[in-house]
């Protein structure tokens, strides 16, 4: 199970406020981190745009806090957050790591396949979704 031999690539959905922030996040990321960046920018330009309002409950979005399996079976929890805000020791990771840039638009019981920064393939399977406290 641990040899991943093709790469999945989910529909994925995004809010549209997330959607423009992420992308000038990762446009100014092109120097400082170019994998990264590139992997985001991909993401984005192929996910379903919505409005904020109908972005589903169950969607990874900025503040989301995710639990998810990898293909190894280590089960996590994550809280994706912009890079300002990463903590690990806290469980907050940044949208520009892989696994961030990963997560971002999966639903519950999705899995997306996804390289580290030695190019390994990884998988990891979307298991729960919570969605970010509304900012008021």
């Amino acid at each position: 199970m641990n040899d991943i031999r093709r790469d999945l690539s989910p529909a994925i959905v995004v809010g549209k406020a997330d959607h423009a922030k992420l992308n000038e996040l990762a446009s100014a990321g092109l120097d400082r981190m170019p994998e990264v960046a590139d992997r985001l920018l991909g993401e984005l330009d192929r996910a379903r745009v919505v409005e904020d309002k109908k972005v589903p409950e169950d969607v990874a979005r900025m503040g989301s806090r995710v639990t998810y399996r990898t293909n190894s079976g280590q089960e996590q929890t994550v809280t994706l957050v912009y890079p300002a805000d990463a903590n690990i020791d806290e469980g907050k990771i940044s949208v520009m790591t892989p696994i961030g840039a990963a997560l971002i638009g999966l639903r519950k019981s999705q899995s997306i396949t996804w390289r580290d920064r030695a190019d390994k393939r990884h998988m990891l399977t979307v298991l729960e979704v919570e969605a970010p406290v509304a900012a008021e």
